[in-house]
């Protein structure tokens, strides 16, 4: 992948996860991966097309891996994963103090397979905000 490819995935993630949107800044030693939306795998032709690819913390892309689906913890069926350049995050999430928490099927889902709220995530997400607010 190209720099140029690169510069316009974190650009337009405005350096933030485009899953927990936890900034880069919060984890300044861990650099954010330029993530494959839909595995490489999963695809045919070109792979590092902008608009499958996606801004994501090193947690997030390691706990989704190639997966494009999941099981939603309440309804214990199978729905496909969060995706950022076809959903809309404040559809699906929503921020309660540092925990993010699924509000569709397709949000519970993610936030468990990319084990969101770990609590050294929360901790991390708490100890960003407590530091923007000063």
């Amino acid at each position: 992948m190209d720099g140029q490819t690169r510069q316009l995935v974190r650009s337009r993630a405005n350096e933030c996860c485009e899953y927990c949107r936890m900034p880069q800044a919060a984890t300044p030693f861990i650099k954010f991966h330029i993530e494959h939306i839909v595995a490489r795998q999963h695809r045919d032709g070109d792979h590092d097309d902008p608009a499958g690819l996606a801004l994501a913390c090193d947690r997030c892309n390691a706990f989704k891996g190639p997966n494009l689906a999941s099981l939603d913890p309440l309804t214990h069926q199978q729905t496909n994963l969060f995706h950022p350049r076809y959903d809309d995050w404040d559809a699906h999430f929503e921020m309660i103090g540092g925990r993010i928490e699924g509000k569709s099927e397709v949000g519970r889902a993610t936030a468990r397979l990319l084990m969101m709220n770990d609590p050294r995530r929360v901790e991390l997400r708490l100890h960003w905000i407590a530091e923007q607010g000063r």
